[in-house]
């Protein structure tokens, strides 16, 4: 007899939680695919091989159905450190900066460009290169307890992974300059009241917090989601009328597409959507 075929969704998370990292965690739980750093010893110090195996997380989630939102975590205690100081000490030269710095971009870009959600769920500390980590994410959920810093001038260096053009674009000027010139932490209630981070939970409920968010993003329609995303995410590159432009483009793309027109009709039957990402 022929064997019967595993469900899509059972499939899905065999794939993501069979892959494995050297210095990631990966598992699915419902619609989030969730990322764990995973170098204990170094407080998850992000090295250049953690930011290979994130993207190359990041797009296997992308390519999975199943999968409606990524979620980047450090685990129950911290976030991250920073940058793998032991690999910044390598960087010598003009030359060398600027390769190594390009790997960090190809991470961020990497999340930026994902065509779903990526939400950093933070508990404990979220430092330097752990902060500009998780500014490169769409949206950061963080727990009482947790602290940020970028303290790059403590060391005599200055961000290098998008710290100073991604905390004032997110924060505003003023605060983003007080952050980076006190090279101090701040609180997770101070983080929230500046607009760093977009949720604040009780402590130890940032995961959940961060799944609660992708539980509703599973109900929206795919590439209502992603091209919300690149609307936004480019339109903030251009003056309005080019991104008012870039907006209509998309737009008139989507109204195209079967999930408009099952959105539509569901809204007017008074029924639950059925979106197929098509």
């Amino acid at each position: 007899m022929p064997v019967a075929a595993e469900p899509p969704d059972q499939v899905a998370i065999k794939r993501i939680e069979t892959m494995e990292y050297k210095t990631l965690l990966t598992s699915q739980d419902g619609p989030s695919c969730v990322i764990t750093l995973n170098r204990p010893d170094k407080r998850n110090a992000v090295s250049v091989l953690m930011m290979q195996e994130l993207t190359a997380a990041l797009r296997a989630a992308e390519s999975d159905d199943a999968v409606r939102g990524v979620i980047v975590t450090g685990g129950v205690s911290y976030f991250a450190a920073g940058a793998d100081l032991n690999e910044a000490m390598q960087v010598k030269t003009a030359s060398q900066g600027m390769a190594y710095f390009r790997k960090w971009h190809a991470l961020n870009a990497t999340i930026e460009e994902l065509a779903k959600p990526v939400v950093a769920a933070i508990e404990g500390f979220c430092i330097t290169g752990g902060l500009e980590l998780a500014l490169a994410c769409d949206l950061r959920v963080a727990a009482e307890g947790a602290s940020f810093a970028i303290t790059s001038s403590r060391i005599g260096t200055v961000a290098g992974a998008g710290g100073t053009q991604r905390l004032p674009r997110i924060v505003g000027i003023g605060h983003a300059l007080d952050i980076l010139f006190l090279a101090e932490p701040i609180d997770a209630r101070e983080a929230h009241r500046i607009g760093l981070i977009n949720r604040l939970t009780p402590k130890g409920g940032a995961l959940e917090g961060a799944k609660a968010l992708v539980g509703v993003y599973a109900q929206r329609a795919p590439l209502s989601l992603a091209l919300v995303k690149r609307a936004v995410r480019t339109g903030m590159q251009m003056d309005l009328a080019s991104g008012i432009e870039f907006e209509t483009f998309l737009v008139t793309t989507i109204y195209g597409t079967e999930d408009k027109q099952e959105g539509i009709s569901a809204f007017l039957e008074k029924r639950a959507a059925r979106f197929k990402g098509k």
